[in-house]
Order: structure tokens, then sequence, then C-alpha cells
């Protein structure tokens, strides 16, 4: 096979997140990405310096919860790095970064996975309300979610 062919079908992911919780959620995640290319989309704060420390990290902008004008700057800012890092796979456990770079994504092609978060055990969470519909691969990690989201996975817990 030549080099081009293997380089187009490399899986290239981003992962994004709100720092905290959710961002440990998608670290755990690291036996999956550790070996694939990945850039990550977090806030830029001392927690997240600290855990992706020699990790492409881009900042989003924050507080992000119920923000219209979060809202419209992380749209910006999905608009400018998706087209250059050109995902083939999004990566999400929430929350509102997620939304943009989930929307931008699909419909430059790449494929969506949204895990729900743990503590929400039958109601959902906005941004999964607002992911959903462009989401390939939902997943949850309670049995009582897939009765929200009739189209989740329960996987069981991450932790």
């Amino acid at each position: 096979m030549c080099k081009g062919k293997n380089n187009k079908n490399k899986m290239k992911i981003c992962l994004v997140g709100s720092s905290g919780g959710h961002l440990t959620h998608l670290y755990m995640l690291k036996p999956f990405w550790k070996d694939k290319e990945r850039f990550w989309v977090t806030f830029d704060k001392e927690d997240a310096r600290s855990i992706l420390q020699g990790e492409k990290m881009y900042s989003c902008y924050y507080p992000s919860n119920r923000s219209i004008k979060a809202l419209i700057i992380n749209t910006v800012r999905a608009l400018k790095i998706l087209p250059r890092e050109k995902p083939s796979l999004i990566i999400s456990s929430g929350a509102a970064p997620a939304i943009p770079f989930f929307w931008i994504g699909k419909l430059m092609g790449a494929k969506t996975i949204y895990i729900e978060v743990f503590d929400r055990i039958d109601a959902p969470t906005i941004a999964g309300k607002l992911v959903y519909p462009v989401t390939d691969m939902f997943i949850v990690e309670w049995e009582e979610m897939k009765k929200v989201y009739p189209k989740a996975i329960n996987l069981g817990s991450i932790f």
C-alpha cells in the first residue's frame, strides 16, 4: 500500500468537552485514543493544562453553560479548527462546547460519538439533547437512559 493511501485512511480524533469531570471522562478513554492521532478542545484552565500536558489542545470559550455568546464564539472556533484539523471522529461527554463541534463536524463528514455523563440516570443533559440528532453513536451508562434516548447504546459505567 502506498503512503498516501495509509494517511487517507488514518483515523484522526477530536476530543471535545468542558474541563473538570467531562474532560476526566474523555481522558479515561485513553486505551482507545492513546495510539491514534488526536487533538483536544476544552477550556484553557489549570486542570486541562495539567491533564493534557504534551497533547495538542485548542481552547474554547467559557463559561459556556446556557450562554448564547459562548455558543457563537465556540461556533466560530469550530469553523476555524475543524477544517484545519479534519477529524474523522469527534468524541464528547459534554458539555456545551460539544454542540457546535458536533453539528459542524457532521456537516464536514466526521463521525460522532457522544457519551452521556454518568450522573444522569433518567434525565437528559442539554448538550445531550442538542447533539443527539447528529450523533452516530450515543452512549449511555444506565439502562434507564434508553427511554430518554431510544437509539442509545448502554455500555455501562466508564468509571
